[in-house]
């Protein structure tokens, strides 16, 4: 199957119902379209998003479901260090397992590692493009950096303190009503 963004909203949105799912794995192709995407980077921050495109697979697992496969994205993030944007390409795999009552709410729960991937299944369907939305936060560098080019161009911008002191210094003698007077 095949699927986009939905309906100009904004949404990435695809709701599989469990009742629909087998033990033999469905495939489905997502792609967001620009009015998503466009959602998608205000949502999380991003300087913008060209391309997310996922190939799932979907079956059921006991009273849940298993999410396979491939996500790929092209990203811009803002460099923390000269606020420019910084292209990345991501590609991940997908490897998830959602289970109803997985702990009652409040409870704390420890998880091993093999179950990291386990989320909690709300309702009767699985949200496949928040899972992928959901994935490739989670895959974003949280430190994006320009490169050293672009840095260098930042830098030459940037002021020592010592040298914004002074340039402070000549703006405040230069709105002081009585400064013309001391240089006489």
């Amino acid at each position: 199957m095949s699927e986009g963004g939905k309906g100009g909203t904004g949404q990435f949105s695809l709701k599989v119902p469990l009742a629909k799912l087998g033990s033999r794995p469905l495939p489905f192709h997502l792609e967001a379209d620009a009015v998503v995407r466009a959602g998608l980077v205000e949502r999380f921050g991003l300087a913008g998003l060209d391309r997310l495109v996922a190939d799932l697979e979907v079956s059921r697992e006991g009273q849940g479901a298993r999410v396979s496969g491939r996500f790929e994205a092209d990203v811009a993030q803002t460099c923390i260090v000269s606020g420019e944007p910084v292209a990345a390409h991501v590609a991940e795999a997908i490897a998830l397992q959602f289970q109803p009552d997985i702990a009652a709410p409040g409870q704390e729960i420890e998880l091993e590692e093999e179950a990291l991937d386990v989320l909690p299944l709300e309702g009767e369907s699985v949200d496949l493009a928040e899972a992928v939305a959901q994935s490739l936060l989670l895959a974003l560098d949280p430190y994006p950096r320009a490169s050293e080019e672009v840095l260098a161009r930042a830098r030459r911008h940037l002021l020592s303190e010592e040298e914004a002191a002074e340039l402070e210094a000549q703006a405040k003698a230069a709105t002081n009503p009585f400064s013309k007077l001391r240089s006489k």
